[in-house]
């Protein structure tokens, strides 16, 4: 549990669902892009269907039809194991959706997510389940990043934002105000959209979030670039994310972690991450976080990890 103590008084989370809700006061005027905050890197990859096309890596998309080619990489793409309603459960307040619309859909405004692969979910029944998980939440605030659209027709973008801004009316936070915990649980406020689309633009829809990431499966190039983008980069003005996730290459070099045929990128991870989230905590205390974003977001304590660092900030 994380632990908070302040003029000797010991505070301690005792629910993840809601950690937010139990933050000491001194930390609900703080804005928000200065706490810390759990996120999972492509949230919906717990969900790729086995049997659509695939969409990256560009190499691969020719094997489409072959199934141990999909097989493959969905052992790779597979960042997270649970679902939505798990990881915010578990504590994760912000999430990487990307989206694209499946070929030949019979219905022409459904949208899925996707990371090698597309979902099986599509995007309106996710958003649905989110809107109701933060409804029984009020103090929890949800950031949800759509970004990587491989989608261009903007009537398609017109319709997901009326949807997003139907669904969650009162709840969406708007991008005019700078947030704190106080001021959006007095506002019944709840949910941040960030939209990354530079064509569409709305009043309650918040731009780019910038996302830093080390770009290799290397935790020791992992870590240096994150440093150097947290110490030369960071904005100290608005949310940012410091990825803490492994990139497979996009070049041929991919072939030496995809051909493992007793490995898959949950492992992986997982013989990795501990080191990630100890070099985080060191980190932390020399350079301000605000979004840090994992794969399997509910092992190895990721969450209370990330929630603690909020104690440098009492």
């Amino acid at each position: 549990m994380a632990v908070f103590n302040k003029g000797g008084e010991r505070r301690e989370i005792t629910s993840y669902s809601d950690w937010m809700s139990q933050l000491p006061p001194e930390l609900h005027n703080i804005y928000l892009f200065k706490l810390a905050i759990p996120g999972s890197h492509d949230s919906m990859s717990y969900d790729l269907d086995i049997n659509s096309s695939i969409i990256e890596p560009e190499r691969l998309k020719i094997l489409s039809k072959i199934y141990c080619a999909r097989k493959i990489v969905r052992r790779w793409a597979a960042t997270q194991e649970e679902n939505i309603t798990k990881q915010l459960d578990a504590g994760v307040r912000y999430f990487d959706m990307r989206i694209a619309r499946k070929p030949n859909d019979t219905n022409p405004t459904r949208l899925f997510f996707y990371h090698g692969l597309y979902t099986r979910t599509d995007v309106e029944t996710v958003l649905k389940g989110i809107k109701d998980w933060a409804e029984r939440h009020p103090k929890e605030i949800l950031i949800l990043a759509l970004s990587h659209f491989k989608e261009t027709d903007e009537r398609l973008h017109i319709h997901l934002i009326n949807f997003i801004k139907t669904l969650f009316r009162t709840k969406l936070f708007l991008r005019t105000e700078i947030p704190t915990l106080k001021r959006c649980w007095d506002k019944g406020r709840n949910i941040i959209v960030s939209y990354d689309y530079p064509k569409c633009h709305d009043i309650e829809l918040w731009s780019k979030i910038p996302y830093f990431y080390g770009g290799s499966m290397d935790t020791t190039k992992v870590e240096s670039e994150l440093c150097h983008a947290l110490e030369k980069r960071r904005p100290s003005h608005s949310f940012f994310v410091c990825g803490l996730n492994l990139t497979l290459p996009e070049d041929v070099r991919i072939l030496r972690y995809i051909l493992r045929l007793c490995d898959n990128l949950a492992n992986t991870i997982q013989r990795s991450l501990p080191r990630l989230l100890q070099w985080m905590k060191e980190q932390a205390a020399k350079t301000p976080v605000n979004i840090v974003a994992s794969d399997l977001v509910t092992r190895d304590d990721f969450v209370p990890i990330i929630v603690k660092l909020n104690i440098q900030k009492e």
